[in-house]
């Protein structure tokens, strides 16, 4: 894989950096939990409870503003039905989808360090 350098004059701040582009959409605390936990469940889809129990942690409304987020990226979709009390499902949509690879080879690389470094990671850790 060929990287393109950075120009030594300019801060990388001031860059068209691919890597800076992806942090700012998914590089706050939770959204890459979430994406995890989404990509992870059965048919990829999860109801707002069910994601509220998995990202422990998390406020009420940190939760609401991260997907409302993650949805307008394009990264998730928002299907509500119209029951009573009112579900919300949570899907990963095709850029969200495309995302899972990457977040794999940045776990397995994870997993290796931390085997070197001797931390403990259990297969369960993110379940």
């Amino acid at each position: 894989m060929a990287k393109k350098p950075l120009p030594k004059e300019k801060n990388i701040y001031e860059t068209d950096c691919p890597i800076l582009y992806a942090m700012k959409m998914i590089g706050q605390k939770w959204k890459l939990p979430i994406l995890w936990y989404i990509a992870d469940a059965e048919n990829q889809t999860l109801r707002y409870r069910e994601l509220e129990r998995k990202v422990v942690g998390i406020t009420a409304t940190m939760l609401t503003k991260c997907l409302r987020e993650l949805e307008q990226d394009k990264f998730i979709t928002r299907k509500q039905y119209s029951t009573i009390p009112p579900t919300v499902e949570y899907s990963l949509a095709e850029r969200g989808k495309t995302l899972i690879p990457a977040l794999e080879s940045v776990y397995q690389w994870a997993d290796d360090q931390m085997k070197k470094e001797n931390k403990i990671q259990t297969s369960d850790s993110l379940s």
